[in-house]
């Protein structure tokens, strides 16, 4: 019996959850998670490791490694087919401080 998928902690929901070509020209639609979306936003945006971003969710170092994985091939699959990039559902409890962006130093 395999063991029962363990929920990710997300604390911060995208501003927005549709994400597409301007022009009008679709190829399809390629669907996120909303925790596939969160290592996103934890290891490129907040640069946090992928040990850090695993402690934040609540899960193991190699569980956000292929989340992130997947994250990552469906951004490019999105951007390189021209497809409508859909961010929705997933394994997840929300965090009971919710992030909705990040304040990230400047550089000089």
């Amino acid at each position: 019996m395999p063991r029962p998928r363990k929920c990710r902690r997300v604390c911060a929901m995208p501003k927005s959850s549709r994400f597409g070509p301007l022009n009008g020209n679709c190829g399809g639609e390629v669907v996120m998670t909303v925790d596939e979306y969160e290592t996103l936003r934890l290891i490129d945006l907040a640069g946090y490791t992928q040990e850090e971003c695993a402690a934040q969710m609540g899960v193991a170092r190699t569980t956000v490694q292929g989340v992130y994985n997947d994250a990552r091939r469906k951004v490019a699959e999105s951007l390189v087919d021209g497809k409508v990039l859909v961010i929705k559902g997933g394994d997840y409890d929300l965090c009971a401080v919710s992030y909705t962006h990040l304040t990230l130093p400047t550089t000089s």
